[in-house]
């Protein structure tokens, strides 16, 4: 991922438009989320080591449906994992252009854990809210795959076990991403105007390629979510 120039202001995220809760996540919810599966891996899952992941779906609602997306090693080496996705629900929700999603998260402290809030549709439309790597302890990767842009944000509230308040700002034109409060990266580029995509949340396991795998001994590691939603500017159809 390229490191464009910070831009990060400390100033907290005011919306200038009038906007309505178009989604507000129940991780409970059989409508909303589909658990276990995703065409962003191949076949739709379990597995997906092309990624150098060591995950392996499971669509247990232990592992995901409280909004604790947990993972735990497996007797041959894998890990089960948690994951939900929009993509395929009965409710189909697709975030849209001109969208604000705003999340809570607690990040994982074990070094092998890869968390993240993504979005996905079709082999693309990859917009990542965040990805985190303990063994980076105080940065959190905020990319745009569709222009390919990105940034790694530093900051001393980054850390393993740390909440954070998370938003970003689909634009057609920039995609905004704000942690805490400040504005941490506006990529200038933007998702276009005709842009949706469905949500993911997980909890992935990395193999050692581009991180650390799990240290030996451990045997389980968690990613919290306790609020996600969506916000549209008034008068847009919510689907």
């Amino acid at each position: 991922m390229r490191e464009p120039p910070q831009d990060s202001t400390s100033r907290p995220p005011d919306s200038p438009r009038a906007t309505d809760v178009v989604f507000t996540a129940d991780f409970a919810s059989t409508r909303q989320w589909v658990a276990g599966r995703s065409w962003a891996y191949p076949g739709g899952g379990p597995t997906n080591p092309a990624d150098n992941k060591l995950d392996h779906l499971v669509s247990d609602p232990a592992y995901s449906r409280q909004g604790r997306f947990l993972a735990r090693r497996r007797p041959d080496g894998r890990w089960n994992a948690g994951l939900l996705t929009t993509e395929e629900s009965q409710e189909g929700f697709l975030v849209r252009a001109g969208d604000v999603l705003e999340a809570r998260v607690r990040l994982p402290r074990e070094i092998g854990a890869w968390p993240a809030i993504w979005t996905w549709r079709d082999g693309d439309q990859e917009i990542d809210i965040f990805e985190y790597h303990p063994d980076n302890p105080d940065l959190l990767e905020l990319s745009n795959h569709i222009r390919d842009t990105g940034h790694y944000y530093r900051h001393e509230a980054i850390s393993p076990g740390a909440w954070l308040d998370l938003r970003v700002e689909f634009g057609a034109r920039s995609v905004v991403w704000w942690v805490d409060g400040i504005r941490a990266f506006s990529d200038g580029r933007g998702v276009g105007s005709r842009w949706h995509a469905y949500l993911i949340v997980n909890l992935s396991v990395c193999a050692g390629r581009y991180h650390p795998p799990p240290q030996d001994g451990v045997n389980e590691m968690s990613l919290q979510v306790t609020r996600l939603v969506v916000r549209r500017p008034r008068g847009r159809t919510a689907h």
